[in-house]
């Protein structure tokens, strides 16, 4: 049985902002919580390791800036279907939404990651709010 959880948060940003952050592949470990490591394989194929060590590959499917959607399918693993979506949504200038979403197989996967996203969109939605923090830090040093 598949199962969907979606979480969301709003931040006093602009959505530019959250959007230079979330379309980073490579910068996933400095907002999200329990992700210790991730090595772009391929443009479109990352690994991540947990703080437990468990190595996961994920492979980017939509990484779309007019919709300022970013889309990312765990491959293998405990999972037999995974697809996670990151949407970034301007209210104003200085205010957006970012929902994240998760369908998975089996079902209590997506319950899991839940809670690991709300955990997530916390820290994205703190350093953004700060203007300062290691997503952010990643972010400059990589346009430098």
């Amino acid at each position: 049985m598949r199962a969907t959880v979606r979480r969301h948060t709003t931040i006093a940003a602009p959505a530019d902002a959250a959007w230079a952050v979330v379309t980073r592949a490579e910068v996933l470990a400095t907002w999200f919580p329990g992700i210790r490591q991730v090595v772009m394989r391929t443009p479109t194929v990352r690994t991540v390791t947990t703080g437990a060590g468990l190595s996961l590959d994920e492979e980017i499917v939509a990484n779309d800036p007019l919709q300022r959607r970013f889309q990312y399918r765990i491959t293998g693993g405990f999972f037999r279907e995974h697809l996670a979506t990151v949407d970034v949504i301007e209210l104003d200038h200085d205010r957006c939404l970012v929902a994240y979403a998760t369908d998975a197989d089996p079902a209590t996967m997506a319950i899991v990651l839940g809670g690991a996203m709300a955990g997530a969109l916390a820290s994205l939605k703190e350093q953004l709010e700060a203007g300062s923090g290691p997503a952010l830090d990643a972010i400059a040093e990589g346009a430098a």
